[in-house]
């Protein structure tokens, strides 16, 4: 069952990020590592940016997931790209949504949680749709689990190709097309 957020989880959280981030700012600072203090900020600005980028795409349901995770119990820790958008087409928010919750919720039950595992989201808008290119990079420990899930019919147009799976890797390019 998936967690309601309410405004204030969501401030609360969003609130917790900033102060950290902060805090490495201020302490790089503390310790005149100005270069490195410069860093911390340029990063902010542009996860700022792809944030912005992604709250524009017209998918106010599959953003929120992507907004979200990483303040929720997963396996491994989410970072997403926007491309530069184009006037990129309406495609279905939900089935795409519905679609990446259930890939997520799949990784969290078939890798190894004591290890340091990544996914990495880039999302390329165009005028006919939406391509999304999901990159796993950590300990897959039940890849029949994963094979499963990617081979169960789609219910929706979206169009999903592997490009890599092992043990450690799994690369997923997955076009939306427009509605």
């Amino acid at each position: 069952m998936e967690k309601q957020w309410d405004i204030i989880e969501v401030l609360r959280h969003s609130r917790h990020d900033w102060l950290n981030k902060l805090q490495l700012i201020k302490g790089n600072i503390d310790l005149n590592r100005i270069d490195r203090a410069k860093a911390v900020i340029d990063k902010i600005v542009i996860e700022a940016q792809h944030e912005t980028k992604l709250s524009n795409l017209g998918v106010p349901h599959f953003a929120s997931l992507l907004l979200k995770t990483n303040w929720e119990s997963r396996s491994f820790v989410l970072e997403y790209e926007v491309f530069e958008d184009h006037d990129s087409a309406r495609i279905n928010d939900v089935d795409l949504t519905k679609w990446s919750g259930l890939l997520f919720s799949c990784l969290d039950q078939a890798v190894d949680v004591y290890q340091e595992n990544h996914l990495s989201i880039t999302i390329d808008p165009q005028a006919e749709g939406i391509r999304f290119f999901f990159d796993f990079s950590g300990i897959i420990r039940n890849s029949e689990l994963i094979e499963k899930f990617l081979a169960e019919p789609k219910e929706h147009e979206l169009d999903v190709s592997i490009k890599e799976f092992s043990e450690n890797e799994l690369a997923l390019e997955v076009f939306m097309p427009t509605v």
